[in-house]
């Protein structure tokens, strides 16, 4: 559940100064957003399970970073957390691509669909490759169906509720389950990962 849903009014003001150029909204709206912002990075190095040095810290700060240089119109806070999932979610798969090329001498294949596995139950040997094919696999589902796929992305990666993921994509809990069950069992083929 993201925190501060009692604050979320505040949060969205202060997303729109800070959109509107007001620097001040932003000193303000760091200590708001900072613990949800390390939750959703917990998320991805939780699901990412790959033992390496990327902290969940690090990944907040570079994204926050990003986030600072980019000019967006915040809508509202979970427009707010929705990129800036998406931002993490790029992060950790530029990384793992970084780490693939340098195991294969500098050549970032592009992973199969069908030789990547539930990420969840990687051991230990090429959580990259499968972090990889699962971006490639969420790329292939938004080309045919983006809501699908930003679903997935916020529940799977980012964490968010049924609710919140409602909210942010402005659709109703029944269609983002309806989508979730659906895009998890486009997923599950694709990546031959076993449902359960």
């Amino acid at each position: 559940m993201i925190v501060g849903l009692d604050n979320s009014a505040e949060i969205t003001r202060l997303l729109r100064a800070w959109g509107s150029g007001d620097e001040s909204a932003l000193e303000q709206l760091t200590p708001l957003v900072y613990d949800e912002l390390r939750r959703i990075a917990r998320q991805y190095t939780r699901r990412e399970r790959i033992g390496n040095s990327v902290q969940t810290t690090a990944i907040v700060h570079e994204a926050w970073l990003r986030l600072n240089t980019t000019k967006a119109n915040w809508q509202d806070r979970a427009h707010f957390f929705a990129v800036s999932s998406k931002m993490m979610r790029r992060i950790l798969v530029d990384r793992a691509r970084a780490r693939v090329a340098a195991k294969r001498g500098g050549q970032a294949d592009r992973v199969a669909h069908s030789d990547a596995i539930d990420l969840d139950a990687i051991p230990t040997t090429e959580p990259a490759a499968s972090l990889i094919a699962l971006d490639d696999a969420l790329r292939d589902l938004a080309r045919f169906d983006v809501r699908k796929a930003q679903v997935i992305e916020l529940r799977f990666f980012g964490g968010l509720s049924v609710e919140e993921t409602s909210v942010a994509l402005g659709i109703a809990p029944q269609t983002v389950m309806r989508d979730w069950k659906l895009a998890r069992a486009w997923l599950a083929r694709e990546l031959g990962w076993r449902e359960g």
